[in-house]
């Protein structure tokens, strides 16, 4: 058998030093485990998120649906926004799904809203406004615009709790400034616009 050259002996002893290494690990873990041992815990650590909630009183309904409308026809409803939110919010109306009409009726459907209390979606009797109108005399064309919560009127500040608002909205069909002609051109025309209320927290 020949004798290990100096070289080979270099090369085996550098690959068993790595598993010497290990053993020697274990042992002192092996160790370690056997030795008394103390423990503390803070328990209970626990986030959670705020939450918020905004309905209506008008069970599903359309709160406008006019047929047979004519010039300088005007009508007032109210709808009563119930918030429910854990930290600070705010709420705020903006319009969404408007339908146009090749008349362009929309642009002489004048609306005002305002906000207050009293008052419900059955009956806006003891409504109170609570400060000056959203919306004053603004065509339904115009509000279709303001389509986002960012862009919305309102800005209704929800402290944390249960809170209620009443929105009054009245609407008139505005044919001043109009010629018979283009008075009889809106005749058998139809609009419309859902009006959405949203509930953000602040911050």
């Amino acid at each position: 058998m020949n004798k290990p050259t100096r070289r080979t002996t270099k090369v085996l002893a550098a690959a068993t030093t790595p598993v010497a290494l290990i053993g020697a690990a274990a042992l002192i873990y092996t160790s370690s485990y056997a030795a008394f041992t103390g423990q503390t815990r803070n328990s209970g650590n626990q986030w959670s998120t705020g939450s918020v909630s905004l309905t209506d009183d008008d069970n599903g309904s359309a709160r406008f649906q006019v047929k047979d409308m004519l010039p300088g026809a005007t009508d007032t409803k109210c709808i009563k926004v119930t918030a429910n939110a854990s930290v600070p919010s705010t709420v705020k109306g903006y319009a969404v799904n408007p339908v146009t009409s090749p008349q362009g009726l929309e642009n002489r459907i004048k609306v005002t809203i305002d906000s207050g209390t009293g008052g419900s979606f059955a009956d806006c009797s003891g409504f109170v406004a609570g400060g000056p109108a959203h919306v004053t005399d603004v065509s339904l064309s115009q509000i279709a615009q303001v389509n986002t919560f960012e862009a919305g009127f309102g800005g209704w500040t929800v402290d944390p709790g249960v809170r209620d608002r009443t929105y009054r909205l009245t609407y008139k069909f505005d044919t001043t400034g109009m010629t018979q002609s283009e008075i009889d051109q809106l005749q058998g025309a139809t609009t419309g616009i859902d009006m959405q209320w949203e509930m953000r927290t602040n911050g």
